[in-house]
């Protein structure tokens, strides 16, 4: 019999999902056990850090590691994890394009402190104080990471050599990229590992006739057709922008795509690629042209622009953060 693989989960900044989404692939579990040995999970096998310290170099033959680049011990870890694994997998979302905590790039370290520790309602904290990176007490000196000024996804702080996308990762391609581990049948590196095309091409609600969309509503405004693209019924849907592979499971529960899969691979930039998909079926007045005050209040019904472009992905963006006055360390 061959020797199994050796296998290493980690979480970094992310809430935990792909975690479960391992878990998620029922019996298929017992296929990954006969496969590899686990040798370092954080969240299930009690592994310390020091214990991966003394790994051979490439001693992990796959590490799935979850979650985007937040502080200093994140950093570390995927460092690392790097130097111990044959093949890194960036493992859903966080770590392929930065994910919900990217969004944290929207203000610098200074203004999230001053939020978390300062202006909360629930925090009293009279004397103004911050987190410190380390401190001195009797018995020595206590340390915590570095909290970043900015979230980075897993390839821009080390080489990934797969990616697989989804906030978390759809069961079949989890269970598929197992399967090309198992038999020795990955691509070549550097491969989102998930179908090419947009997710519209799965959708059973697209009808791959010209759309229009008639206006811009929020979700709790209508009541939307289980059977008629969301689009046509005037609600974003990230669809036309985003990777198939999830089996349309949003949109099976009457919800419109928001994108977790990520673009395609012809798109550099989903959310520009998104903007520009809903500027050119917008349906508006073709008699007149709009004054540019109608064109503000159709504008201003995207109530949140960013969150509606790039929940997912925007620190992996061509515009990967607000500009912000200096303040502490730029990552």
């Amino acid at each position: 019999m061959s020797e199994k693989l050796k296998f290493g989960f980690y979480w970094a900044a992310s809430c935990g999902g792909c975690e479960i989404a391992v878990l998620d692939i029922n019996e298929k579990i017992l296929d990954v056990i006969n496969l590899a040995d686990i040798v370092f999970w954080p969240v299930a096998v009690d592994t310390k850090y020091a214990e991966v310290e003394s790994f051979p170099d490439k001693f992990m033959d796959v590490c799935f590691f979850n979650g985007s680049v937040r502080n200093s011990e994140q950093e570390h870890m995927a460092k690392l994890l790097r130097q111990k694994s044959k093949v890194m997998v960036a493992f859903g979302s966080c770590a392929h394009h930065g994910c919900i905590p990217g969004l944290a790039n929207l203000h610098n370290r200074e203004k999230i402190f001053e939020r978390a520790y300062k202006e909360t309602p629930s925090t009293i904290n009279t004397d103004g104080k911050y987190p410190k990176t380390k401190f001195e007490v009797q018995e020595g000196t206590l340390t915590i990471p570095e909290f970043f000024d900015l979230v980075s996804p897993l390839d821009r702080v080390v080489e990934v050599d797969y990616y697989l996308p989804g906030c978390p990762p759809p069961v079949p391609i989890i269970i598929d990229a197992i399967q090309a581990i198992a038999t020795n049948q990955l691509p070549e590196k550097g491969t989102v590992l998930a179908p090419t095309k947009a997710l519209c091409e799965e959708c059973e609600r697209n009808t791959n006739e010209s759309k229009k969309m008639p206006d811009i509503k929020r979700t709790y405004e209508i009541i939307a057709d289980p059977k008629v693209c969301f689009l046509e019924q005037g609600i974003i849907c990230m669809g036309p922008a985003t990777r198939m592979g999830c089996k349309t499971r949003c949109i099976n529960g009457n919800w419109p795509c928001t994108g977790c899969l990520g673009p395609t691979p012809d798109v550099i930039d989903q959310g520009a690629k998104m903007i520009g998909a809903i500027g050119s079926i917008l349906k508006v007045d073709e008699e007149k042209n709009l004054s540019e005050t109608e064109v503000e209040k159709l504008i201003d019904k995207i109530k949140d622009p960013i969150g509606t472009f790039y929940m997912y992905g925007l620190a992996a963006s061509i515009i990967n953060r607000s500009i912000q006055p200096d303040a502490g360390r730029q990552k």
